[in-house]
């Protein structure tokens, strides 16, 4: 049986190959569409078929005759958008960073032998995987905090405070001094919440503001700069003329306004301060863009005929993704320190159990509770850290070439 020889370079039909390949999902898109099936599905389903009163999940136990599984999980609460956005782009993390490390073993590998040489970035790697885990999965086992105003300013374990600061002294009382309690290993607020609840759930919000907000920041970023830099002429300057207006706009003035209009609150913060912020990385990816177009595997590439679609999708994208995860790492610790500076000075939601808002409750009692301040203070400033370090070693093992061309 005569075998058919494949088409001669010249004879090949690109763009029949282009338009047959234009549209095509990879595996990871798949399986991204596949988890977020069953989100939209949940979230369809609080919308049409929930009260306002009453829990999509305890709902959902009830109709589908799992309640008691339910409530041993502790999924009696009821999801909000922001907590949709946040499952969505931990999948799109998972899909679209976690397991294309997977898939390029070797690839991974040398980045890995890399990074590692960083012995700070990789216990800043662990620290910032125990923050994920804890925002995770902290809240399914412990409660969020609650005010109890005879708990006021309990002490730590291991330290003590003097019984006239204290309403009521919850853990031993000796020669004067209240002595903190294991039931409040951290202590408590000057509302009484206590600590640990507090950073355990504090661990979620910043979970969120890392990934919401960065996402955001991505999707504006990466499709501005990449349709800037490929269009070129007077639509490039146009759009980066805008992005020039996006970078000198005073955020802080116009979330003071929407503040005053719409009211305080996480979700807000996110979107105001991700849809003022992609400017950077729409300058950054426009540049990467530009110098990739230059590479002469993208102009063998034009040469075969393939479409510009397909040219930023399979070449200038991939070639940008790891430079991108950099940038955006290193944007996190800007997003935490913003919102714990906002709600340090009282501006945004006091209800919220972040870690600025636990900083802010205790600097009216800083001479006789340093601890309400100082122990989230010291947490987020370990959770900036970890991620500027990671972002560094990141850079440096994705590049290094970096250093060398900075020296």
């Amino acid at each position: 049986m005569a075998t058919q020889k494949p088409d001669r370079f010249d004879q090949v039909d690109w763009d029949e190959i282009t338009q047959s390949r234009r549209f095509s999902l990879s595996i990871n898109t798949k399986l991204l569409l596949v988890i977020t099936a069953p989100l939209v599905a949940l979230a369809v389903y609080g919308w049409q078929f929930t009260g306002e009163r009453e829990a999509t999940f305890e709902e959902l136990g009830n109709d589908l005759g799992l309640s008691g599984l339910f409530e041993t999980l502790g999924l009696d609460f009821n999801p909000g958008l922001l907590e949709y956005l946040f499952l969505f782009t931990i999948a799109l993390f998972g899909t679209h960073v976690v397991l294309p490390l997977y898939q390029n073993p070797r690839m991974t590998m040398m980045y890995w032998r890399e990074f590692r040489k960083n012995r700070p970035a990789v216990l800043s790697l662990l620290w910032i995987g125990f923050i994920f885990v804890g925002g995770l999965l902290g809240p399914l086992f412990i409660t969020e905090p609650s005010q109890d105003i005879l708990a006021r300013y309990q002490p730590p374990v291991g330290l003590s405070v003097n019984v006239e600061n204290v309403p009521q002294c919850v853990g031993e009382v000796s020669g004067g001094r209240c002595y903190g309690t294991w039931e409040y290993p951290f202590g408590t607020t000057s509302g009484g919440k206590g600590i640990l609840a507090g950073l355990v759930h504090g661990m979620t919000i910043s979970m969120q503001i890392a990934f919401i907000t960065t996402t955001i920041v991505a999707a504006f970023g990466i499709t501005f700069g990449t349709v800037s830099a490929f269009s070129g002429g007077w639509v490039d300057e146009i759009m980066m003329r805008f992005t020039d207006i996006v970078l000198s706009f005073p955020t802080f003035i116009m979330f003071l306004l929407i503040l005053y209009i719409y009211g305080a609150g996480l979700g807000m913060f996110i979107l105001v301060f991700s849809l003022f912020a992609w400017g950077g990385m729409a300058r950054y990816v426009r540049s990467k863009a530009l110098s990739i177009n230059e590479e002469e595997f993208v102009k063998a590439t034009k040469i075969s005929g393939a479409s510009r679609f397909r040219l930023v999708r399979r070449h200038v994208i991939p070639n940008t993704a790891s430079s991108i995860v950099t940038q955006l790492t290193l944007s996190i610790p800007g997003f935490l320190l913003f919102e714990a500076q906002l709600a340090f000075l009282g501006i945004g939601d006091r209800t919220l159990p972040s870690w600025g808002q636990m900083i802010s409750s205790g600097r009216n009692a800083l001479d006789f509770a340093p601890w309400i301040t100082v122990i989230p203070g010291i947490v987020l400033f370990i959770t900036i850290l970890a991620f500027n370090f990671v972002g560094d070693a990141i850079l440096d093992a994705i590049n290094p070439e970096a250093d060398a061309e900075a020296e």
